[in-house]
C-alpha cells in the first residue's frame, strides 16, 4: 500500500528530485509516478521511494517502463544500481522489481533492513531489494 505524503511533499519532491523521478501520462492525465533519489553515499545507486499507478493502468507494464526509463535516463550519470524497500507481504512490488531485474539481465537480492520495531507505529518490516549489483549478476 502506498504511504501518502502531503501535497507539499510531492511538490518539493518534483522540484528537488525531478531528474530521479518520472510521471506516466496517458491521454493528458497522470496515471503513475516513481519518486527516487541518488544516494549521497552511493551516487551509483538510485533509491526508489515510491511507485504508484492508477488502477486503470495496472497490469499494463506502466510501472516497469517507468523504472526502466529512469535507469536509462540516469545511466550516463553513472547510475548502475537500484535500491528499494518492500514489505514482506507486498508480492506485487516484489514481482515488479524482480521483473525489472530480469528484463535488464541483472541480478536482484533481498536483505533485511528495517524490522517492524524500528517504526513508532504499526508499520510492517521493510526489506531492501538491490538490483544491478555486479555481485548478483545472473
Amino acid at each position: 500500500m502506498l504511504d501518502l505524503n502531503s501535497s507539499y511533499a510531492y511538490v518539493l519532491w518534483c522540484r528537488d528530485f525531478a531528474r530521479t523521478s518520472i510521471v506516466a501520462v496517458v491521454d493528458g492525465r497522470v496515471h503513475g509516478f516513481v519518486t527516487g533519489y541518488r544516494r549521497q553515499d552511493r551516487p551509483d545507486t538510485l533509491m526508489v521511494w515510491q511507485v504508484a499507478t492508477d488502477e486503470s493502468q495496472r497490469g499494463k507494464g506502466v510501472a516497469g517502463r517507468m523504472l526502466s526509463g529512469l535507469l536509462d535516463r540516469l545511466a550516463p550519470d553513472g547510475v548502475t544500481r537500484l535500491e528499494t524497500t518492500i514489505s514482506p507481504d507486498n508480492t506485487a512490488s516484489q514481482a515488479l522489481f524482480t521483473g525489472v531485474a530480469r528484463r535488464r539481465g541483472v541480478g536482484i537480492r533481498r536483505e533485511d533492513l528495517f524490522p517492524a520495531d524500528a517504526f513508532p507505529d504499526s508499520h510492517e518490516p521493510e526489506d531492501l531489494y538491490i538490483i544491478g549489483d555486479p555481485a548478483d549478476a545472473p
